[in-house]
């Protein structure tokens, strides 16, 4: 065997040269990576005893794509460029062979395109995900993609960026074989049957065929452009990825390459781009907890308790009966239960329906839930959650049981969203056993799940509710105690502003729009309807019920969009908010009655408002210790509440923005609207001292 580089090595078996990387830990093609595939199909062109080639990874995964640390590092020589790498590999004249296992992701699966044929085991999964960093595929991959998958295929495998499964590759014609036994022998047998049976060399670029419907049809493209806008909004990088599919279609395959590269340098300069790959860092910063080694040791949880079986009862449920994990629903009356089991059976049934999971499935999960009235029932569960009112003195008072009931070992969970998870640990006899588990609503979908770490919660129960979290397919990242955590502490500075700028300046509809334009999946008004507005209202414990517009429109049973108005009007069967004349009385009405002079304000100043108002609560959580980093704070944000991340993250954005362009707004709204609004000391200080979020570390102790 033949060292290459730092990488790459060249063995000769049996008249086949496998060219061996092992580059750990996904074996990313950085530079020393292309420079000895490019001298090892080199060498193998000018070995008389070479016949061909086989691409084989060690460790647990092919080429998963381009090293990113590289990005913009002007000590990385150009050349080779992956580019290069894949020119040397199709236009090899001895056969080249891929044999693909792991996730073989952007680059990597460029390179295995650039082969001639493709083999790859079971397991393995394959796919082009730049745009969700922002980018596009800048070796071949939307000149190629298509040319074997077809236009349309093509265009929803790139824009969503989500890999597809070995079987589906080798369905698409993507890859030649499923390898049943060793991979290397079954990729060099494989490609001795080539040479024997004269197989031609098959380079993607001469395949024309699946371009013609697209040329015939040019519409393709718009009507694609519309099914994705939604989703795409905001966002460059799949506009540029329907570009440069347009370009393969109608370009010579030369020129077509070209215009992806121009179009893949476009948004790599991107402020999209900038952001889109600053989040990928930050979701890899977020999960790391300083204080907790990564030799913790963890426990099972082999089975779950809920308590509680409404809406987010039941959500939560779902996440372990998803991953085959029993469950014991607990409630307290049987139409409760019923209607609680109920709701997850339908969901299922309409998952079913849809084809997203089979009839069998819905009767295994089924299967694994056990209703139940009885607290007993959980007396040998390994974790159970509380999903309960908003309460204390009930919370208490079920945490007070089952402290009692459970047995040693087992984890108890508040999903509250707000209160405090020390109080609640306060009644048991095991408080390093209490910890909070924050799901979002719907529980079953989204993906962000707030970890509340109370002040003796042990660092076994931490590091189990990690990786549970990441088992269930959550983003699960740690956060502090205090009234909301960090989410919802965030979100309530908004509404702070958003209700303000509802009595003093503004409609729904205006201050709505601000925050959607921003990037925003719906402003803070749409955003209420859809929870609910008599979610935490007393109808009887109100204060200033004249002035308080919520409180008008629960009386008149607007309680939102699940009775058809709210702030906003809604058709039946539509999530489409329609404004409202008697509503926006009901605001002047209630200015009037609070003595105060509504005002106009601009766009501009009411995004600022609303958006730095987050930017200085996100500063005083972090000088708290609430949250254990900056990108913490901004991954919470994207997962739990849509930022967009385009925008990269809050405190990314602020540090975008310039700290010291947002201390002198904030100054200014103090003055003229809210002193709550006076920059926190720590944002002051970042501003003075020219820091950034990004940089901030939290001092020990």
């Amino acid at each position: 065997m033949k060292t290459l580089s730092q990488s790459v090595s060249y063995d000769v078996q049996d008249g086949v040269a496998v060219l061996i990387t092992d580059n750990p830990p996904v074996n990313a093609m950085s530079y020393h990576v292309r420079q000895g595939l490019v001298d090892g199909v080199r060498e193998a062109e000018n070995d008389e005893n070479v016949e061909a080639i086989v691409l084989h990874c060690e460790g647990r995964t092919f080429f998963a794509g381009m090293d990113i640390s590289e990005f913009g590092n002007p000590d990385v020589p150009e050349s080779p460029s992956i580019r290069d790498v894949i020119e040397e590999l199709e236009g090899s004249s001895k056969p080249v062979v891929a044999a693909i296992h792991g996730t073989t992701l952007g680059g990597g699966f460029e390179t295995a395109l650039g082969c001639h044929y493709r083999v790859a085991v079971p397991s393995a999964r394959v796919g082009l995900p730049e745009v969700k960093l922002g980018i596009i595929p800048g070796a071949g991959g939307t000149v190629r993609l298509p040319r074997v998958l077809g236009v349309e295929l093509a265009l929803a495998m790139m824009t969503a960026g989500n890999p597809i499964s070995a079987q589906a590759a080798f369905e698409g014609g993507l890859v030649d074989e499923i390898v049943e036994g060793d991979l290397v022998s079954f990729a060099t047998t494989f490609v001795r049957k080539v040479i024997s049976d004269g197989w031609p060399l098959l380079r993607i670029r001469d395949f024309d065929e699946n371009l013609e419907e697209a040329r015939e049809n040019p519409a393709i493209f718009d009507d694609f452009r519309k099914e994705i806008a939604r989703k795409s909004r905001g966002f460059k990088a799949p506009e540029a990825i329907i570009q440069s599919v347009e370009g393969a279609v109608n370009l010579p395959f030369d020129e077509a390459l070209e215009n992806e590269r121009r179009l893949f340098v476009e948004c790599q300069n991107s402020p999209e781009a900038k952001a889109q790959q600053y989040f990928f860092f930050a979701e890899r910063q977020a999960k790391k907890i300083p204080d907790v080694p990564k030799d913790t040791p963890t426990r099972e949880i082999q089975s779950v308790g809920v308590i509680g079986a409404g809406t987010m009862g039941g959500g939560i449920s779902m996440n372990f009966l998803n991953r085959g994990i029993p469950v014991t629903l607990i409630e307290a009356t049987q139409e409760a239960l019923d209607r609680g089991v109920g709701t997850i059976e339908k969901n299922y049934v309409r998952s079913a329906k849809k084809g997203r999971i089979t009839a069998d499935d819905v009767e295994l999960r089924m299967s694994l839930l056990t209703p139940s009235l009885d607290d007993e029932d959980l007396a040998d569960v390994d974790l159970v959650i509380e999903a309960v009112f908003e309460d204390m003195d009930l919370k208490k008072s079920v945490f007070k049981r089952i402290d009692a009931i459970c047995k040693p070992g087992c984890i108890l969970a508040s999903n509250t969203s707000y209160l405090d998870i020390n109080d609640i640990a306060s009644v048991t006899t095991r408080p390093e056993d209490v910890i909070g588990l924050h799901f979002f609503s719907p529980a079953n979908i989204m993906r962000l799940l707030e970890v509340v770490r109370g002040d003796k919660t042990s660092n076994e129960v931490l590091a189990t509710c990690m990786k549970m979290g990441t088992g269930l397919g959550k983003v699960a990242v740690v956060v502090g105690v205090c009234r909301g955590f960090v989410g919802n502490r965030i979100l309530s500075a908004r509404m702070r502003q958003s209700d303000d700028l509802l009595r003093k300046n503004a409609m729904p509809k205006e201050i709505d729009q601000v925050i959607y334009d921003f990037g925003f999946p719906m402003g803070p008004f749409a955003m209420r309807d859809l929870a609910g507005l008599d979610i935490g209202w007393l109808k009887d414990e109100t204060p200033d019920k004249e002035t308080d517009v919520r409180h008008q429109l629960c009386t008149l049973g607007r309680l939102g969009q699940k009775t058809g108005g709210g702030f906003y009007d809604y058709e039946e069967g539509s999530r489409t908010p329609i404004p409202n004349a008697n509503v926006e009385q009901i605001i002047r009405d209630a200015a009037t009655f609070a003595g105060l002079q509504r005002e106009g304000i601009s766009e501009e100043d009411m995004l600022k408002r609303m958006i730095y108002a987050m930017v200085n609560e996100a500063a005083k959580i972090l000088d708290e210790g609430i949250a254990l980093n900056a990108a913490a704070i901004d991954v919470i944000w994207v997962y739990g509440y849509g930022w967009p991340t385009y925008r990269g993250g809050l405190t990314y954005y602020a540090d975008q923005v310039g700290l010291q362009n947002v201390v002198g707004d904030l100054d200014r709204f103090a003055k003229e609207y809210d002193p709550e609004l006076e920059p926190a000391p720590l944002l002051r200080r970042l501003a003075e001292e020219g820091g950034s979020f990004g940089k901030f570390v939290q001092p020990a102790g």
